[in-house]
């Protein structure tokens, strides 16, 4: 897998999923851009990190994508984008009726008209380039549902819809779109939330997790940040030419229920 040349634009990526994309990409020799809201030391060091360990170009860029005009500036302001992934998000969980009008809000702009900001700035560069890749972050509450998650699973639903709106629109393009759809995945936010599990259920480590956190999931383990990359740089592959507007699950047969 060769992606020399090539330059990768990941939102939210100073931690979990979106870091772990970004080296993956950066190990294929992509270039890649950073993202986050914050702006802070420790955010550019990480990049120059990066760019030193696997001999990339790597830069940090920050943007609020809760407001539009930001999350356009960082496609320009990064200057080419071959490879686009849509991976920013937060999370609230309350019943409908209670559900924050400003959560709510805040969620579709984070996780779904960002994408649509990012991507009609980068698909016009992909065309120029002659070459592109977009890839979105959805999640198996992008295909099922769950009570309390009311925007996110909106926002998930919606991503995949438009995952597959711009893969029509760019299919006679050497452009592909598809969204990568995880159950749950090991980072250090859900890391920090087992503890809190073994008191409230009074479990130990190992059956909080497999009855609690995984119950949807069959496999009982997390998926890894290294295999949601390893799934993003196959889908920048010769091999995934002909793979678009579609989604790809990494949920431990979740949906397959």
């Amino acid at each position: 897998m060769d992606l020399k040349g090539k330059t990768a634009v990941v939102t939210g990526s100073n931690s979990g999923i979106g870091l772990g994309v970004v080296r993956e990409l950066a190990k294929a020799g992509a270039n890649v851009v950073l993202n986050s809201f914050t702006d802070r030391d420790e955010d550019h060091q990480l990049a120059d990190g990066i760019a030193s360990e696997f001999g990339v170009t790597a830069r940090y860029i920050k943007a609020d994508l809760s407001k539009g005009d930001e999350a356009r500036a960082l496609i320009e302001k990064a200057g080419r984008c071959d490879i686009l992934m849509n991976n920013a998000g937060i999370q609230h969980v309350s019943a409908i009726e209670d559900f924050p009008t400003e959560k709510w809000d805040a969620i579709l702009a984070i996780m779904l008209t960002s994408a649509f900001h990012t991507a009609a700035v980068a698909v016009p560069m992909m065309r120029e380039n002659g070459w592109g890749r977009i890839i979105n972050l959805a999640s198996a509450h992008g295909l099922r549902a769950s009570p309390y998650k009311s925007a996110y699973v909106a926002a998930k639903h919606g991503v995949v819809g438009l995952t597959k709106v711009i893969a029509l629109e760019t299919a006679e393009d050497p452009i592909t779109a598809n969204a990568i759809c995880p159950g749950y995945v090991m980072t250090p936010l859900v890391e920090n939330q087992i503890p809190d599990t073994m008191e409230k259920y009074g479990m130990d480590r190992e059956t909080a997790i497999k009855q609690v956190i995984l119950e949807r999931q069959p496999s009982k383990d997390f998926a890894t940040v290294e295999q949601l990359g390893g799934v993003a740089t196959f889908l920048c592959s010769d091999a995934a030419a002909q793979i678009t507007g579609t989604t790809i699950s990494v949920d431990g047969g979740w949906t397959a229920r």
